[in-house]
């Protein structure tokens, strides 16, 4: 950024940084009826110009059509998912607790607790979802429920669909009754870094890459009024297979595992990345033949096919590594890359051995078989190797779910999901979901995918012996929002 374009870019942000202001003072107090009626009308809308947003998301970003459409549903889902939210109420986990002068600890006053919006979000768009995890996507959603107005910083993976989405659901809120300025869009990486440091954002959001969410999650912790980072940084997503579901159903296993990986191209993140085997399994003619059916598929952009081949040189250059099945990269004169995908074998100590060159991250259509002796300790291996996921999986066979009781329990301590079956790729949009995990997977303890995600974007407030006509109303005696509330009874505590 030039000197000169540094007052530019500050109007600029500094305007957006105003509005969505102002927008807040509004939203977060109109009634949930009204806020939940605007995220049924943003689903809406996007539904109406799904064949537009579609076929401009395919051009963009090469994704297959059946995929898009599927993700535009589950865009719109969380949408109305999130108005089911607000609607209900429960979210803002009201508390009443009575004065009770004759409380065990003394006096008690009259305490009233509800959850408060913490104000304007910034988040910051991801490339490999261009609708689910963008936009209109599941941060937006959660933050528009909790009645903060959302600044998105738009991927340049595409830019055309942003902003049409922005335009169609901004639009959409506002004659929901929203207040202008409850959704808006920058483009610039330079103003996105900026709205971090502003000080009218309140929280931010990211899905992306480990080093760029590291630097922003650093920015937003270094202000002098640090706020909120929820990135997701990247999943290698273990799954671990005993020697009884090998015997079982092998070519089952193994063909849900190329799809795993195949699907999308790999690049979403909860693919595989490793495939932890009994040493002596034999698996390479069943995922070698099941690799070979996949067609090449087009990786998101440049960058994403730069540094998928970067990555995929640098395991191959390993000493030891022994590949399974090995896939193509065709490149056009645009620099675009299509893909098929590729498997190698490692045995479990060259894995330790090799450290971060074969550790980190493939982002793209790759996987590493694992083989482990038998008596490894799994649970050590994953604390050791693989401490911070999205997930992780495991396959028994019939009969071994007495055992690994304390495996899986040590599982749940490097992951935010743990799979006992299927694979982690497709990630319910459900109120139960938790797709958030440990260091490195997310810079903080939280969930972006279902109804709990709406927790990232509120905080606790108490009003201490308030007259009900300062009370906000979920707090009021007549409660005119209708919401569920716990409330604790003078006179209790004498009974305890």
């Amino acid at each position: 950024m030039t000197a000169t374009a540094a007052p530019e870019l500050d109007r600029t942000v500094d305007d957006v940084a105003r509005r969505a202001t102002e927008a807040f003072a509004g939203l977060s107090h109109v009634d949930p009826g009204v806020r939940a009626d605007a995220l049924r009308r943003a689903a809406a809308v996007l539904g109406d110009h799904a064949d537009e947003l579609v076929a401009t998301a395919q051009a963009e970003t090469g994704l297959a059509e059946a995929r898009l459409r599927g993700e535009l549903k589950r865009t719109q889902v969380q949408l109305r998912l999130f108005a089911r939210v607000v609607a209900d109420g429960a979210y803002l986990d009201v508390r009443l607790d009575e004065a009770d002068p004759d409380f065990v600890l003394g006096p008690r006053p009259d305490l009233r607790r509800t959850l408060w919006p913490v104000g304007p979000v910034l988040n910051f768009a991801a490339s490999n979802f261009p609708f689910a995890f963008s936009v209109a996507g599941g941060d937006t959603a959660a933050a528009l429920a909790a009645g903060c107005p959302v600044i998105v910083k738009a991927h340049p993976g595409h830019p055309r669909l942003s902003e049409r989405v922005a335009e169609l659901v901004a639009g959409a809120l506002v004659e929901a009754g929203l207040p202008s300025a409850t959704l808006q869009l920058v483009r610039s990486q330079d103003a996105g870094t900026a709205l971090v440091e502003h000080p009218a954002v309140r929280a931010a959001a990211f899905t992306g890459s480990q080093r760029v969410g590291q630097l922003l999650a650093a920015r937003a912790a270094a202000r002098p009024d640090p706020i909120p980072f929820f990135g997701e940084l990247g999943s290698v997503n273990p799954v671990l297979v005993s020697q009884g579901a090998l015997r079982e159903r092998a070519d089952e296993l193994l063909g849900g595992y190329v799809a795993s990986v195949s699907g999308s191209a790999g690049q979403l993140c909860t693919k595989p990345g490793f495939l932890l085997v009994p040493q002596g399994a034999e698996y390479d003619d069943v995922v070698a033949a099941a690799a070979a059916q996949v067609p090449e598929h087009r990786l998101l952009n440049p960058s994403i096919t730069d540094g998928y081949e970067r990555r995929v040189a640098q395991v191959l250059g390993v000493d030891g590594v022994r590949v399974v099945h090995r896939g193509g990269l065709r490149r056009d004169d645009d620099g675009q890359g299509w893909a098929t995908p590729t498997f190698v074998a490692v045995p479990l100590d060259l894995l330790r051995d090799a450290g971060p060159a074969l550790l980190d991250e493939v982002f793209g259509p790759f996987s590493v078989i694992v083989e482990y002796p038998d008596g490894t300790d799994l649970a050590g291996v994953v604390g050791e190797l693989f401490p911070g996921n999205l997930t992780l999986t495991l396959h028994l066979g019939a009969g071994e779910n007495a055992g690994p009781a304390e495996l899986v329990h040590a599982l749940a301590e490097h992951a935010g999901r743990v799979l006992l079956g299927g694979w982690p790729t497709g990630v319910a949009v459900t109120p139960a979901m938790q797709h958030g995990g440990p260091w490195p997977a997310t810079t903080t303890d939280g969930t972006s995918v279902g109804t709990a995600a709406i927790g990232r974007f509120l905080r606790g407030v108490a009003f201490q012996d308030a007259p009900q006509e300062l009370l906000p109303p979920p707090l009021r005696d007549d409660n005119p929002w209708g919401v569920p509330r716990t409330v604790a009874p003078r006179g209790e505590s004498l009974e305890w």
